[in-house]
């Protein structure tokens, strides 16, 4: 049946009375189918008394990061977020800090029970994280993850785990590390997986020690003969590595993948900061037990503060397939990824490795790591690759935090969700970007699909389509454009100003979450400039108007995107209940989006193009499907 045509004006865009949305639009009908910093001073890792080392660090106050759209990161004096004090980013939502809230919104069970995933990876309950250690072994990709098994909020941080054959259809197996040693019983923070070439698995993680002293340690696997790998050991002789006398006791953590040097040694790198210098150590070594600190640095960036999680990957310049870690020669670049925690925003550069220097460089300086290109323009932190040998595929995991209030988490009793897994390419069309996209197995969930085809949005309304069911959708749309007088040329748009800023050429697209009134939705579109100094195009994310509770931080997200000549414009968005991942010109920009509807939810929660351009009429075409939810449950050990 056709969804009815509510009136959209009064909330969704205040056009001037002549430019009221029509009303009389009919909805869309679809075809069915079945279906450089200055170097280090130290040369020697200085292994001295663990009091030596005890420094307590304070760590200030989230600054704010107004570029590219970038949430505003502030902290009251007052009141510090959950994990500052312990040494590591921010784990509450400091965006509510200091504010003035007129109300917390009265949630009903039925409201959160709608919030929670269906075919997103994350606990069965309590607080998640940072993505750890991720690999495939004997038959099953492996995840582990920072977990809080006591509660919703950060704290008591375990090593969670859980397997699939696929990476969609998750089973939670036991807990794999908790914090019971001096030097990891403030947590056991986050680390990464090398698999060696006899088939070990070394696993390093940051662990905080008793005096909060940022340490390295080694873990490996009890019976590498078990495929589920249920239980770890963690080395006698940790830590393996402690903070360099001239590094922070708070500045020392998330040791990346091991690769292998011409010298057939293994590297790996660390992040740190000198002062505002966000860095990236370089250590060496043979046996994971013994390191030597490297004279020099992978890379630094001044300004750009506390560098965390960092992660460095080569991928092939043809665009073809994803490389091990230890690929190196002609016609390989490097991706270099730091998540920022200063301003809690994931940022990466392609550039060059010269592996006899153990020095990366930049190809754009303009754009290098913290300063141009980010992962993810949304919500989104902590990501971490690996590489799927069976595949031959780079596999990334992002961790998608919330954006309620810890009252809120503590109620419905779980906190955080994990990106769908994406594969990662190098863009051989622009030169200058990575390509993410959702791991193909994702589409072994769809189900019954809807196409429409040539669908003609005028300016100023809105088309509802018809497809039934909107909270769990995979979107694949396509958008040309008919400019309707002269041409024109626009200054100062972009993002900031979210779906109502009008302008001749934009915005246009989705609005997804939506109920009839279009009192709660979420656009994802696009916005084509015409400017002095050429054209650009946008691709944006608006949460401002997702949900009706006041008690939630909602922003507007998004950065320009490369078109080249001859391409349309085309998106594809996942949407699974409160997460949204959108995907603009095959995955050359991210967003994800995190929600909180009030009434758009269940049977309420409907799907809209819509056009908010002033000077084009918008023809789209899309393919919608249905999807199925992963059944993610904990594994039948008892069958074993």
């Amino acid at each position: 049946m056709d969804t009815p045509i509510p009136s959209h004006a009064t909330y969704y865009i205040p056009l001037p009375p002549e430019e009221q949305p029509s009303s009389a639009a009919p909805p869309a009908t679809r075809r069915k189918s079945l279906k450089g910093f200055a170097a280090i001073f130290a040369s020697l890792i200085f292994f001295i008394s663990m009091v030596a080392l005890i420094i307590n660090q304070s760590q200030a106050p989230l600054p704010s990061s107004p570029e590219n759209n970038s949430p505003s990161s502030s902290t009251s004096k007052a009141e510090e977020a959950r994990g500052v004090a312990e040494g590591v980013s921010a784990k509450s939502n400091p965006y509510l800090f200091g504010e003035i809230i007129e109300g917390s919104y009265n949630w009903t069970n039925a409201m959160f029970s709608w919030q929670r995933t269906s075919y997103h990876f994350q606990p069965q309950k309590n607080w998640m994280n940072d993505p750890d250690g991720p690999l495939f072994h004997k038959g099953w990709y492996h995840l582990f993850y920072q977990y809080n098994p006591d509660s919703a909020v950060w704290g008591n941080i375990t090593w969670g785990h859980a397997v699939s054959r696929d990476l969609v259809h998750w089973l939670y197996l036991p807990i794999a590390m908790v914090p019971d040693q001096w030097y990891d019983i403030n947590g056991v923070w986050t680390g990464s997986a090398t698999i060696l070439p006899d088939g070990q698995i070394v696993m390093l993680y940051t662990g905080s020690t008793d005096k909060l002293v940022q340490v390295q340690n080694l873990a490996y696997p009890a019976n590498l003969s078990d495929p589920l790998l249920l239980e770890w050991v963690k080395y006698p002789g940790n830590p393996v590595l402690v903070p360099p006398i001239h590094i922070g006791p708070k500045d020392f953590r998330d040791p990346t993948t091991a690769w292998i040097g011409p010298d057939r040694k293994w590297r790996l790198t660390i992040g740190s900061k000198i002062n505002k210098t966000g860095i990236s150590l370089m250590y060496q070594t043979t046996d994971f037990k013994t390191y030597e600190l490297l004279d020099g640095l992978l890379h630094a960036v001044p300004g750009t503060g506390m560098w965390e999680c960092v992660d460095f990957y080569p991928v092939a310049i043809n665009g073809s397939i994803g490389l091990d870690t230890s690929a190196s020669g002609p016609g390989i670049k490097h991706v270099l990824k730091a998540s920022l925690d200063d301003t809690k925003v994931d940022h990466y550069a392609i550039g060059t490795y010269d592996p006899m220097k153990d020095i990366w460089t930049p190809d754009i300086p303009e754009e290098d790591v913290g300063i141009g290109l980010r992962v993810d323009y949304g919500r989104y932190y902590a990501s971490k690759s690996f590489f799927d040998p069976c595949k031959k595929r780079r596999i990334l995991w992002g961790w998608i935090n919330e954006t309620d209030t810890e009252s809120d988490d503590l109620e419905k009793g779980w906190a955080s969700v994990q990106t769908i897994p994406r594969t990662v390419l190098f863009d051989n069309k622009t030169g200058t970007n990575v390509l993410q996209w959702p791991v193909e197995e994702i589409e072994s969930l769809r189900q019954n699909s809807s196409s429409f085809e040539g669908v003609v949005v005028e300016p100023g309304t809105v088309v509802p389509l018809d497809i039934g069911m909107a909270t769990q959708l995979d979107i694949h749309a396509e958008f040309a454009t008919e400019l309707l007088g002269s041409g024109v040329t626009e200054e100062g748009y972009g993002c900031s100003g979210g779906a109502i800023d009008r302008s001749a050429l934009g915005p246009f697209g989705l609005l997804v979450i939506a109920d009839d009134s279009l009192s709660e939705l979420t656009p994802i579109f696009f916005r084509p400039t015409n400017t002095t100094n050429g054209t650009s195009t946008y691709f944006c994310a608006d949460e401002t108007r997702s949900s009706l509770a006041p008690d939630v931080f909602k922003q507007v997200y998004g950065s320009s995107v490369p078109v080249l000549e001859g391409e349309k414009l085309s998106l594809r968005i996942l949407v699974d209940h409160s997460i949204v991942e959108s995907f603009g010109q095959g995955g050359r920009s991210v967003i994800t989006s995190r929600i909180y509807p009030t009434k758009a939810i269940y049977g309420s929660a409907k799907l809209f193009l819509f056009n908010n351009a002033t000077g084009v009429n918008v023809k789209a075409s899309l393919k919608i499907w249905q999807l199925n939810s992963a059944f993610i449950h904990p594994f039948p050990l008892e069958q074993i």
